[in-house]
């Protein structure tokens, strides 16, 4: 394998498997908040949150990690500004006091927040303002949820990350996640060494492990993994979307704990882990295959998300799920043929499924995707693939990836803001 690939492969990892404390566009929301507190230099009188529609359909129905059970865009806005520490990005709310708690529900009480819709921006876009005594401090994220675009403080522009005119017109260096495709994942995933994924992989399996067992333990949301276990028994096929469903029961519903995220959902994350680490038990694989395996498959997410787009009207559970079947696949043995039909029956089967926002009902998501991957799985056991020309199914499983990606970054677009209108009561807005 060339250098540049391997180097490459290595650094998507470590870039997109990090922890994240809550479901990642609400602490995106409270960590743009922390971040303009300290620009304002304090406390403001008012603050104005401008947020994509994707941020609001993503936001509005999630409880927010440490904060007593609040929930929305305003009360992870507020508790950022007031306890939030910037310093830890994802983990912006990992320091929450009770103090800090009520303070945030006083000035919730007392409407110091406003949320507003901002069209015309990327899915993924976040302004926080805050005025008072005179000043005015803005802080902008945009793209993903960490990349602070700009900083502004009395209509002084303090820092910007967006290019400049010239920058427009000249070609950029491509991103490196062009650079994936199945075949290259799969032998990355057999010849990486070991010392090189040894943290990034086990801070996922250990994370992701224990708000798992959080969320089958106790009561969160509607339960779905700890329904599942009870309504189905403990057959692998139940366990495995079990464990992932009852880690979305916990984060969507206030858990505190940190994940490791994939493609910058908590969701995926555990979905493309959860599922693999549930088979490598029930096999009794080796350590190093599974993390092998787990290789495949946050690669194999992040490689059809890098179609797709961060957020969109695309469930991500089912790209994450797409990523889980290859690696079970590639756990039971299968060659670089298995699991390309993996992906494609998981593809033309689940495909296409609404992201309505974060909440709830994602868990059940999870538990439908991962059903899919598993049976995707299992037809290609019995050497059935869905052919070329069966609705977006292409000559090979790049095509089939592309095609599915285009669907859900532009095909959805109209599904992405009718959904939006109609969360938000606007039916009548385009």
């Amino acid at each position: 394998m060339e250098d540049k690939i391997y180097q490459s492969y290595l650094e998507i990892l470590k870039e997109e498997l990090i922890p994240a404390l809550g479901c990642t566009e609400p602490i995106a929301l409270a960590y743009a908040a922390a971040s303009a507190r300290e620009v304002f230099g304090g406390m403001p009188e008012r603050m104005d949150v401008f947020c994509s529609g994707n941020i609001i359909k993503n936001v509005k129905n999630v409880t927010v990690p440490n904060s007593g059970g609040m929930h929305g865009i305003e009360a992870a806005a507020v508790l950022g500004a007031v306890g939030g520490r910037a310093d830890r990005k994802l983990e912006v709310l990992e320091a929450v006091t009770e103090e800090e708690r009520q303070q945030v529900r006083a000035l919730l009480a007392g409407h110091f927040c406003a949320c507003h819709l901002h069209k015309g921006v990327e899915n993924l876009y976040i302004r926080v303002e805050m005025t008072g005594k005179g000043h005015c401090a803005k802080v902008a994220i945009s793209g993903k949820h960490t990349h602070i675009e700009q900083v502004e403080k009395d209509g002084e522009i303090l820092y910007t990350d967006a290019p400049k005119e010239e920058e427009r017109q000249t070609p950029q260096t491509p991103d490196k996640r062009e650079l994936l495709n199945v075949k290259d994942i799969l032998q990355f995933a057999d010849l990486v060494r070991m010392e090189d994924i040894e943290e990034v992989i086990g801070r996922q399996v250990e994370m992701n492990t224990a708000i798992s067992e959080e969320g089958l333990r106790n009561h969160y949301g509607a339960e779905v993994g700890r329904t599942l276990l009870a309504a189905y028994g403990d057959d692998i096929k139940v366990r495995a979307r079990a464990k992932a469903a009852a880690g979305s029961d916990a984060r969507m519903n206030g858990c505190s704990m940190p994940v490791v995220i994939n493609s910058g959902s908590g969701n995926q994350g555990m979905t493309c882990s959860l599922p693999v680490i549930e088979f490598a038990k029930e096999w009794q694989v080796s350590k190093e295959k599974m993390y092998r395996a787990l290789v495949v498959s946050n690669l194999i997410a992040i490689h059809q998300k890098k179609y797709i787009g961060s957020l969109s009207a695309y469930c991500g559970a089912v790209s994450a799920a797409c990523g889980a079947g290859a690696a079970i696949t590639y756990l039971y043995g299968g060659d670089y043929e298995a699991v390309a039909h993996t992906i494609t029956n998981t593809i033309a089967n689940m495909g296409g499924v609404v992201c309505d926002g974060a909440k709830s009902s994602c868990a059940a998501k999870i538990a439908s995707a991962v059903d899919a991957a598993i049976m995707a799985h299992m037809l290609e056991n019995a050497d059935h693939c869905f052919r070329p020309g069966e609705g977006l199914v292409r000559e090979n499983v790049e095509d089939t990836i592309r095609s599915m990606g285009y669907v859900g970054r532009v095909g959805m677009k109209d599904t992405d803001v009718t959904i939006l209108n109609l969360m938000i009561g606007d039916k009548e807005t385009t």
